[in-house]
């Protein structure tokens, strides 16, 4: 028995009628950039979030430079981050000549811990660096402390980015992510919960201004038209096609998170005497990007993830080195501490299966596996 990580067939399968339309639609006009498709594709995804503004784009990657530019970063300024997240959360500052601050995360929630943010700014100083604002990232899923984040950032004038690239569709106190922060930005990479058949991202604001901003650096620093450019811009248009296929997937969305829940439900019954399991803080929900687990110190996890493998169960691991020990980061700030928690996680962790057409008995082969590999009992 072969197991998918993330099952997209029977997804598809689901909405294929749809895509299809949609598609032969866009064939049928023509318009393979900025088609109709793109304006309706961001109205739906304002009104899901209850955000202003949509700004739809070429990926998450994109989608958090387009919200440094509208939030006017400058080289040489500092960004809090968490280092426990993946590459893109911490590229887009050095892209645009800015320094990355590392900071350390909740041993819970994997998610940036606010009550260390002093910390990494203490780091900042240190090095000579200006902190002007602060990436959250939502990991897994879950949304981090946005409350608690913004408290920060307004007592030291600081704007906050949510990096909502896996935790689109989630909420926090009864807000939706779209709403939690300033900006934020989210991935429709094809393995996240909503996903694209390709590239694709999104930033979400009430701001005028800088959504004003963020449109015109899609297009090249557009101004009246594509010809007339009133500020350095680059390309971050979504594809017509592409939205096409997210427009099919927000009509199952709302139900695919309520399966997720389940999925989450059925392993925290099946394996949490045996494991670590994910927990949501008070007041979150969870789009379950991934289901990450804790193993115990003492085990093995490169022997557990090939003897599952060996099962026909695969297994993935977010993310083995922390952003702070990668090379090109080493040289960056990163909080007093020596973010110790961040190190642990790394060489712990370990993601199961999961996606919204995972059923019960094939949880249970997953869960043999993993019991299995531990030398656990049933």
């Amino acid at each position: 028995m072969s197991i998918p990580f993330i099952d997209l067939k029977s997804q598809q399968a689901r909405i294929r009628d749809k895509i299809d339309a949609g598609l032969a639609t866009v064939l049928d006009h023509g318009a393979y950039i900025m088609g109709p498709e793109i304006t309706a594709l961001e109205e739906r995804l304002a009104e899901w979030s209850g955000a202003k503004h949509n700004i739809s784009c070429s990926s998450g990657t994109d989608a958090l430079l387009l919200a440094l530019h509208g939030l006017g970063l400058k080289p040489g300024q500092g960004v809090i981050v968490p280092s426990f997240t993946f590459a893109a959360s911490a590229e887009v500052m050095p892209i645009m000549g800015a320094v990355p601050v590392f900071a350390e995360v909740n041993p819970v929630t994997f998610n940036i811990e606010p009550t260390q943010l002093d910390d990494a700014r203490k780091a900042a100083s240190d090095a000579g660096v200006e902190i002007v604002g602060i990436i959250g990232v939502g990991l897994f899923g879950q949304p981090a402390n946005y409350e608690a984040l913004m408290r920060f950032a307004v007592a030291n004038n600081l704007w906050l980015i949510d990096d909502a690239a896996q935790s689109f569709g989630a909420s926090l106190n009864h807000r939706k992510v779209g709403t939690l922060a300033h900006v934020t930005c989210t991935s429709f990479f094809p393995a996240k919960p909503l996903g694209c058949y390709g590239d694709g991202g999104a930033v979400f604001t009430d701001d005028d201004d800088i959504a004003e901003i963020i449109r015109s650096c899609r297009i090249h620093g557009m101004g009246r038209d594509k010809y007339q450019n009133v500020r350095i811009g680059m390309t971050g248009r979504l594809d017509t096609m592409q939205a096409v296929v997210l427009d099919a997937k927000l009509d199952i969305f709302a139900e695919e998170l309520a399966l997720r829940q389940q999925v989450a439900d059925r392993y925290q019954d099946k394996i949490g005497n045996s494991v670590e399991t994910p927990q949501l803080a008070a007041g979150a929900s969870s789009s379950w990007a991934q289901y990450t687990i804790k193993l115990p110190a003492d085990v093995d996890r490169d022997a557990v993830c090939s003897k599952m493998q060996a099962a026909g169960v695969p297994t993935a691991i977010y993310y083995p080195v922390p952003m702070h020990c990668q090379p090109p980061y080493r040289h960056f700030p990163i909080a007093g501490g020596g973010l110790q928690t961040t190190g642990r996680l790394s060489k712990c962790v370990m993601a199961l299966p999961m996606h919204p057409y995972l059923k019960a008995d094939t949880q249970d082969v997953i869960v043999a596996a993993l019991k299995d590999a531990l030398g656990t009992e049933g």
